[in-house]
């Protein structure tokens, strides 16, 4: 898996339509505008310790992160169990789940198809963040 930066702009707010619309059966919605919002304070609580990068492949489609989607990484986060995580394992940066028990930590792939990861005991970890959200960005979102 391989993962490319995207660079964070300026502010740019996007129209929020003051009801929200419902996913089940269709209801009459007003259709007027309660607000502003922009994006990046919505996904981003620190960020100077922020950054995205766009998710390749499919080793993380238990996770809700799939190829071509967008991961909001926040650096400033230490990672808990259960947490997904970009890091580096001796050099190759991925997303990986990260499992605490006790002092010991083990790294998952979250795809069943994919064989279970097996770190070697002389492998060096450098963990670059964790993911703190994302943004699917095809048309179909699964």
């Amino acid at each position: 898996m391989q993962i490319s930066g995207v660079t964070i702009g300026f502010p740019m707010p996007v129209p929020l339509l003051a009801k929200p619309v419902r996913a089940g059966f269709p209801s009459p919605a007003d259709d007027f505008i309660e607000e502003e919002i922009d994006l990046q304070r919505l996904l981003i609580v620190n960020r100077p310790a922020t950054f995205l990068v766009r998710v390749a492949g499919d080793s993380m489609i238990l996770a809700r992160l799939f190829d071509g989607d967008l991961a909001v990484v926040d650096r400033s986060l230490t990672p808990r169990n259960g947490d997904i995580v970009v890091v580096d394992i001796d050099g190759e940066r991925s997303f990986k789940v990260w499992k605490r028990q006790g002092p010991r930590v083990s790294l998952h792939f979250a795809n069943p198809r994919f064989p279970e990861f097996q770190l070697s005991p002389d492998a060096v970890i450098e963990v670059w963040g964790v993911v703190s959200g994302s943004v699917c960005a095809k048309r179909r979102c699964e």
